[in-house]
């Protein structure tokens, strides 16, 4: 089986100069699989012109005359540009042509135009955007939501819980992941009234709640799902992303501070390669928008091409480990109350 990716060439911050170097680094490490690279016809071909090597017979373009900016309102994207690199993708999901779509652009836009042409599997309300974290115990953390909705109700809180779950047992094969929900303490009286209500439909489904969590406990690994909603799942999310930067600045600036520490670095240098390694949030970009009738992966917007590449990995695996499948068979375990609360779409 050839998985077929169509990549919104012009999404996210840089456009061409990433995704195209990206996909072409992604050909030539994965042998079956096919990309369809969306945007305008001559820029995308300009792009490829700058590669010497180019496997035309596993590329195929496909053309498209808009552009949706990471400033655009998703009402602007989905009804205004039709014609839009971002829409033509996830149009050719919904038509076949293609098994998986990824975009770094506006976050806001994918899931409203995603929700609008894939629409949603029976039993949620919402898209989520559900990525792996790495955790202290070796393995990663399952976190939702992390930008997609940024207001929630307890059914969609439950309804995350529900597919972060369905997806762990999809790629790690774990039949009974633990759930764990964001919140600023583990007894059961702490936060919001959405929390608490939440707090109480998970305890009641058939899912292995854990109960509350914390953040430090995202990282200690101490549930496989860490469930939230978009507005704090996004603000932890570039927080811990900020904060790991950091550190690696402040570790090379130490050992650039004289003659000695400079040979101390020389020595550690296997040691630190290892640390910046584990470190490095871009081999974690890719997040899933999980809830759709289509495979659809959300790359960091101001991803470079080494990140974008583990954006088409995520997609790739997703759909050789039948994603859709595993989330539609887990779903009808679980009763779900239905919400008919309008989506609230997040930022970019």
């Amino acid at each position: 089986m050839t998985v077929r990716i169509a990549i919104d060439c012009m999404g996210g911050d840089h456009g061409l100069a990433v995704t195209v170097p990206a996909a072409l680094d992604f050909l030539r490490q994965v042998d079956d699989v096919r990309l369809l690279l969306v945007g305008p016809k001559e820029a995308i071909e300009q792009a490829l012109a700058k590669s010497r090597t180019v496997d035309a017979t596993r590329i195929e373009i496909r053309h498209a005359s808009e552009v949706v900016a990471m400033d655009d309102p998703p009402a602007t994207a989905l009804r205004s540009k039709r014609d839009s690199s971002m829409r033509v993708a996830v149009e050719l999901v919904k038509a076949g042509e293609a098994d998986a779509c990824v975009s770094a652009g506006n976050t806001g836009a994918l899931m409203a135009i995603s929700r609008f042409v894939l629409k949603m599997q029976p039993g949620i309300d919402r898209p989520a955007i559900a990525t792996q974290l790495p955790n202290r115990t070796g393995g990663t953390t399952t976190m939702l939501d992390l930008g997609a909705n940024v207001d929630c109700e307890p059914q969609h809180l439950l309804q995350f819980g529900v597919m972060g779950a369905a997806l762990v047992t999809a790629l790690e094969g774990k039949e009974r992941p633990t759930v764990g929900l964001l919140n600023i303490g583990e007894e059961v009286i702490k936060g919001n009234d959405t929390v608490k209500q939440a707090a109480e439909l998970l305890r009641a489904s058939a899912l292995d709640f854990h109960g509350n969590v914390e953040g430090d406990d995202i990282y200690e690994g101490t549930t496989d799902v860490v469930v939230c909603d978009g507005f704090v799942g996004n603000i932890a999310l570039k927080t811990s992303e900020g904060l790991a930067r950091m550190l690696g600045e402040f570790i090379r600036e130490e050992y650039k501070r004289h003659v000695f520490t400079r040979l101390m670095a020389l020595l550690s240098f296997p040691v630190l390669m290892r640390f910046r390694r584990r470190l490095d949030h871009r081999r974690y970009n890719g997040a899933s928008l999980v809830g759709l009738r289509g495979v659809v992966i959300k790359s960091h917007g101001s991803a470079d091409a080494y990140a974008f590449e583990f954006a088409l990995r995520r997609a790739y695996d997703a759909v050789r480990n039948g994603l859709l499948r595993r989330i539609e068979q887990a779903l009808p375990r679980i009763q779900i109350p239905a919400t008919g609360a309008p989506d609230a779409a997040g930022a970019g």
